[in-house]
């Protein structure tokens, strides 16, 4: 039997941001009682993503934004410009809309510096929806 709730992130500007408590808050009552399962988390977004990285150390998330800031610039002859230099589609390609995290008694089996990150890659801030899924 399954678990899914639709859920919103707040409002956050262009960057790394660490949600794993925030996300946590939507889910409690989904991993209550899972002996051994996985969470599912999809984004229903094309400019921003979820992925998993290092939740200790600010300088990851701001290293992370940079690099991809390289990767994927602003600068290049972008076609798609409705909402300014469209690097966020790009961007949501190569870090991808959806992460899986086991779950071990009824708690996320991250690993011990893990955390989920939305990716967030509009300057303004957007509130994003989730869909999380419990198997």
């Amino acid at each position: 039997m399954g678990w899914q709730k639709t859920f919103t992130l707040g409002r956050r500007p262009k960057g790394c941001h660490l949600v794993t408590e925030e996300v946590l808050s939507h889910i409690r009552p989904g991993l209550e009682g899972v002996k051994i399962g996985m969470l599912y988390l999809f984004i229903q977004h094309t400019s921003a993503a979820l992925t998993i990285n290092e939740n200790y150390d600010p300088d990851v998330r701001r290293d992370m934004d940079m690099a991809l800031d390289k990767i994927v610039p602003e600068s290049l002859n972008w076609v798609h410009t409705d909402e300014g230099p469209e690097v966020s589609h790009t961007k949501t390609s190569l870090v991808g809309t959806s992460i899986c995290v086991p779950i071990t008694d009824g708690r996320l089996n991250l690993g011990t510096w893990q955390g989920i990150y939305l990716t967030e890659f509009r300057h303004a801030p957007h509130q994003r929806r989730v869909v999380a899924t419990i198997l």
